[in-house]
């Protein structure tokens, strides 16, 4: 029996196909409810099926407008969509927010498609813990593809190649010079290049760019790469609709690529993983900072470090030595 019925509930009506079910649950995962873990495992049976795209890139390149148009274009295939909008925490870009929120109106009253803004909440990369929890709902849902679209700060394509099958990396000509100290992580993030607002000045040059330091960067990768794959560089006018089937056909072809090389399985396997790390770090931590509260001898080391009597690399073997567990008591 579930220690919290209501969440149990929940997932069940989630799993029947209630969104405002599945809307709670994402409520509980952001707000990191003591009911998260029964959740999460809940809803871990039914999770591999979704295919998730990544959509990042530098602020104002139009990101939200051609996932917006994606989605368009994916639902006229029939297939049902989950759009994860990941936010900046800061009130001043509220307004950027709320635009977004407007823009996708249109497919609110489609059952077939699922909005959600999260909050980055501080996270370095801009995608929280949470993001890769709401995913895996999204995922037990049903939703076929889930489109994630990242706030685009410095690590971004770091944290979203993580989380994505597929990533779409979205440049605009007025990037100009800027993407010059983003180059390395672009190439290691991207496996789909877009230029969009390609009607603007600078476009083409901008394409020549990025097709020669794709070339570059795949000789120079030859013997280390996964799968056989030539990042392309694709241009769009997310506003006026143009290239977005052409972009939806080429994140077709990438994923049957990964498919029929076992890349996209390998890259799953890494991710559940990295995840598996991650929760017993964030475990330990846990287990730390209770320790810390509660007093005794670790809260003597802890007072002993801040006041300078011990230097912190001679309290941590003094510290994991509290923590780790006595030896089996035998009856």
């Amino acid at each position: 029996m579930s220690a919290d019925p209501r969440a149990d509930a929940l997932v069940d009506r989630m799993l029947s196909g209630d969104r405002r079910a599945l809307a709670r649950l994402i409520t509980r995962i952001e707000n990191r409810e003591a009911s998260v873990p029964e959740i999460m495992r809940r809803a871990y049976p039914r999770t591999g099926r979704a295919y998730t795209v990544g959509i990042t890139g530098p602020p104002g390149a139009g990101k939200s407008t051609l996932v917006d148009r994606l989605l368009a274009a994916i639902r006229k295939t029939g297939a049902t969509v989950a759009v994860i909008a990941v936010d900046p925490t800061s009130p001043f870009t509220g307004g950027a927010v709320l635009g977004d929120r407007i823009r996708m109106q249109a497919h609110t009253l489609d059952p077939g498609v699922f909005i959600r803004s999260m909050a980055t909440r501080g996270s370095l990369g801009g995608l929280s813990r949470a993001t890769a929890e709401v995913q895996k709902l999204l995922d037990a849902a049903g939703f076929a593809w889930i489109l994630v679209e990242t706030v685009g700060v410095g690590q971004t394509e770091l944290d979203i190649v993580r989380l994505a099958d597929t990533t779409v990396v979205v440049l605009v000509p007025e990037s100009g010079d800027g993407i010059q100290t983003m180059k390395a992580g672009l190439l290691e993030a991207a496996d789909i290049l877009v230029v969009n607002k390609a009607d603007r000045e600078g476009a083409p040059r901008l394409m020549t760019e990025l097709k020669y330091m794709v070339h570059l960067h795949r000789e120079s990768q030859l013997a280390s790469r996964d799968l056989d794959w030539e990042v392309p560089v694709l241009s769009t006018e997310a506003a006026h609709d143009v290239g977005v089937v052409e972009l939806l056909d080429t994140i077709g072809r990438h994923r049957a690529a990964l498919e029929a090389s076992g890349a996209l399985e390998r890259g799953r396997r890494a991710r559940r993983a990295r995840e598996l790390r991650g929760l017993i770090l964030a475990e330990l931590r846990q287990e730390v900072d209770r320790a810390l509260a509660d007093g005794g001898a670790l809260e003597r080391v802890l007072a002993d470090v801040e006041a300078g009597r011990v230097d912190p690399y001679t309290a941590i073997p003094m510290i994991v030595e509290r923590l780790r567990p006595g030896p089996p008591r035998h009856s």
